[in-house]
C-alpha cells in the first residue's frame, strides 16, 4: 500500500491582501502573477501554512482576478500562515519583494468566511480614444434602455454567445479631454458589473455598445478596475470587502 502523506497543521492565521496591477504590469497574466507572488513569499521568508496531500502547496486562495491587459487597484487574495504576523509588516515585506507595478495596498486579518463570496461586483473605468463624448452618451442611454444585448467572445471551448446587459448595474459616460499621446478626444465610461457566469468583462461592455450603436474607439480601450467587492443593489455602488464589518459578517 502506498504510504499516506503527512497531514499538515491548519493555518494559525489567515490574511487577506489587496494589491494593484499598474503600468506595464497590467499585462501580467494571473498565472504570471501567482508565480511572482510565490517567489515574493520565499524572498520575504513568510512562514506559510501548507496543504496536506502528496504534493503540499502554500495555502494561497486567489479570487476575482482581472483580465490580462487591464490595470487594477482592487485585486484580492488570501493566505494561510503557520505563525501569527503583523499584517502591516508582512505587507511591507511582500511589497518590497514584488516588482514595481505589482503593489501591495492593504493586508488585514480575516475572521473567516469566504473572500470570493464578498466579491460580488466590480467598478471599472474605461478610457476610449477618438470617441465623441456626446455620441458615447447616446449609446449608453440605448444600452440602459435595452433589456438584453447578446455578445460573442472566443473562449478555450470556442465561440460563446451570452447576454452582457444583465451584468451591467451602472453605466455612465463623461468627457475625458484630449489624449496626451496624440491629442485625440477621449471619453470615459464608468461601469459597475455584477459578477456571474460567464463573467462579463470591459471588452464585453464595449461589444454591447458596438452592437447597439456601432460606436468604436480609434485605439485600444484602456480599462482600469477601481473597486471590487459587495454590491449595493439600491445604489449600484461597490463596497470594501476588507472592511471590518464585512469580515465579521463572513
Amino acid at each position: 500500500m502506498r504510504e499516506q502523506p503527512e497531514q499538515q497543521a491548519p493555518p494559525v492565521q489567515r490574511l487577506r491582501i489587496r494589491y494593484a496591477k499598474r503600468g506595464r504590469l497590467r499585462f501580467t497574466s494571473h498565472r504570471d502573477f501567482s508565480r511572482a507572488f510565490e517567489r515574493a513569499i520565499q524572498r520575504a521568508r513568510v512562514p506559510m501554512a501548507f496543504s496536506s496531500g502528496f504534493n503540499p502547496h502554500p495555502r494561497i486562495s486567489y479570487a476575482g482576478a482581472s483580465p490580462t491587459g487591464a490595470s487594477s487597484e482592487a485585486e484580492y487574495l488570501e493566505i494561510g500562515l503557520a505563525q501569527i504576523l503583523d499584517p502591516a509588516e508582512l505587507g511591507r515585506a511582500l511589497d518590497e519583494s514584488l516588482p514595481t507595478g505589482l503593489d501591495i495596498l492593504e493586508v488585514v486579518a480575516s475572521a473567516g468566511g469566504s473572500l470570493a463570496d464578498l466579491l460580488e461586483a466590480s467598478e471599472w473605468e474605461i478610457t476610449l480614444t477618438g470617441v465623441d463624448p456626446d455620441a458615447l452618451g447616446s449609446a449608453v442611454a440605448k444600452v440602459l434602455e435595452t433589456s438584453e444585448i447578446m455578445v460573442e467572445r472566443m473562449t478555450k471551448k470556442g465561440l460563446r454567445t451570452f447576454d452582457a446587459r444583465a451584468a451591467i448595474t451602472l453605466l455612465e459616460a463623461r468627457p475625458g479631454g484630449a489624449s496626451p499621446a496624440d491629442g485625440e478626444s477621449c471619453a470615459i465610461l464608468r461601469v459597475v458589473l455584477r459578477h456571474g457566469t460567464p463573467s462579463v468583462r470591459p471588452d464585453d461592455v464595449l461589444a454591447a455598445l458596438r452592437e447597439i450603436s456601432g460606436i468604436t474607439a480609434s485605439n485600444a480601450a484602456l480599462a482600469q478596475r477601481l473597486a471590487q467587492g459587495p454590491l449595493d443593489p439600491q445604489t449600484g455602488t461597490v463596497g470594501d470587502p476588507l472592511a471590518p464589518d464585512r469580515d465579521a459578517a463572513g
